[in-house]
């Protein structure tokens, strides 16, 4: 940035940041300490009303255990996270600090004047607050569906916590009182329908689609049943085991995924033209990708290995959306978009049939087909990924740039007499 400014402007960017330096430096300590102080005070206020799932995890424990091996232990603290929230801070419309975290720490509803706190806490990297863990689910009492996206409505005050379970345990740390909610897809929509920075999109940027139409759910299945499923267990440590739901929200991770989609693939050899057809069927009733759509995609990828396996061929056919900004140009950003430019994502339970054509391998008896459906990696500009990674301690490593395999199909094809 610096290149690009005259002499005069460059001083002066010197003398201000020179003179905040300057100011920060003569605080009177009794200031810095009265900062730090309502810090803290406004910390324990806001996990005194969502104790802090550490609590939790005295009674809970193998509960705690599979909810931290989950992707909504980590809402608010992965790299591509914290990258984005940055993004979107410093982008025009970034005003409202509250905004991403009303899905990824949706307890900042109940706190709006402590904005800045989940902003520092995130930015920071080891938020020592929570993101989405279980007060901010067990203590919703009614999700409105009204709005868009849905909003949870929370109890707070007192010492209650819902659940799906009828034969609660009586304990001395709270109130337990069964809720139909736990049981039902509501419960999940205040997240997982759309995304508040993308409202200017209306419902073309819905996450699920047409979910509520699919037939998993007119047969009576819930978001519950596949990203929460029944196990026998205890829900509090030295409870009588019983059927239970489990907390690590199988999806993108887990085996969960290998049942997401199946490939039929059909291959026509017509002397030098081969011709490969894929059915890709999905298999779940909602949109796939659905997960954060400014850069969540599906990829297909075929590939063609002829002699020696080198491979001869290769394509790829993605699902997922692009955006538009106000000036006509591609971004990754839903809060930057005012269009959608193209959407390709898999609907709910909807087979989708491609066709790939190449030239037939030569000098060789057979080729093998491979064919394979992945959740793409991090995607977005090269500025975007590269904070990512530097902000990972993992960086190149981290999973977010690795794909993740849905299901895979090979198969030995003859080339001919």
């Amino acid at each position: 940035m610096a290149a690009s400014m005259g002499r005069g402007q460059g001083r002066q960017a010197i003398g201000l940041s020179v003179s905040l330096m300057v100011c920060i430096a003569f605080l009177p300590a009794g200031a810095i300490h009265t900062v730090r102080a309502q810090t803290v005070q406004s910390q324990s206020l806001i996990e005194k009303t969502f104790p802090h799932s550490n609590k939790c995890k005295r009674c809970h424990e193998r509960v705690y255990e599979e909810w931290e091996t989950s992707p909504l232990s980590k809402s608010i603290h992965s790299p591509a996270f914290r990258t984005a929230l940055d993004a979107y801070l410093k982008s025009p419309g970034g005003k409202d600090q509250a905004l991403c975290f009303r899905c990824h720490a949706p307890h900042v509803r109940e706190f709006p004047e402590q904005a800045q706190l989940f902003v520092d806490q995130a930015k920071g990297g080891d938020p020592s607050l929570d993101g989405v863990a279980c007060s901010q689910c067990h203590l919703i009492k009614h999700v409105d569906r009204a709005k868009h996206p849905p909003e949870p409505k929370y109890e707070v005050g007192g010492k209650t916590l819902y659940g799906p379970y009828k034969d609660f345990v009586q304990n001395l740390a709270h109130q337990s009182m069964e809720s139909s909610l736990f049981q039902k897809s509501d419960l999940c929509l205040n997240c997982h329908q759309s995304v508040p920075s993308a409202a200017n999109l209306g419902k073309s940027n819905d996450l699920l689609g047409n979910w509520d139409q699919s037939r998993a759910v007119k047969s009576g299945k819930e978001c519950q049943t596949c990203h929460m499923p029944q196990q026998v267990g205890e829900s509090a440590n030295g409870e009588k085991k019983r059927t239970i739901a489990n907390h690590s929200f199988p999806g993108r991770l887990g085996k969960l995924r290998q049942e997401a989609a199946k490939l039929a693939v059909q291959t026509k050899v017509d002397g030098d033209k081969t011709t490969v057809t894929v059915k890709v069927q999905s298999l779940v009733p909602h949109n796939l990708p659905a997960t954060h759509p400014a850069w969540a995609s599906v990829v297909l990828n075929l590939e063609i290995k002829g002699k020696n396996l080198k491979t001869v061929f290769s394509d790829k056919r993605v699902y997922g959306r692009t955006y538009q900004d106000a000036q006509g140009q591609p971004t990754i950003f839903d809060f930057e978009a005012v269009k959608v430019a193209e959407d390709t994502v898999l609907k709910p339970e909807e087979t989708r049939e491609e066709t790939f054509t190449f030239h037939t391998p030569k000098d060789t008896k057979t080729f093998d087909v491979e064919v394979g459906l992945n959740y793409a990696p991090l995607t977005g500009p090269a500025s975007f990924l590269q904070r990512v990674e530097a902000e990972s301690s993992q960086g190149s490593q981290d999973p977010a740039f690795q794909p993740i395999e849905i299901v895979k199909r090979t198969e030995n094809v003859p080339v001919g007499k």
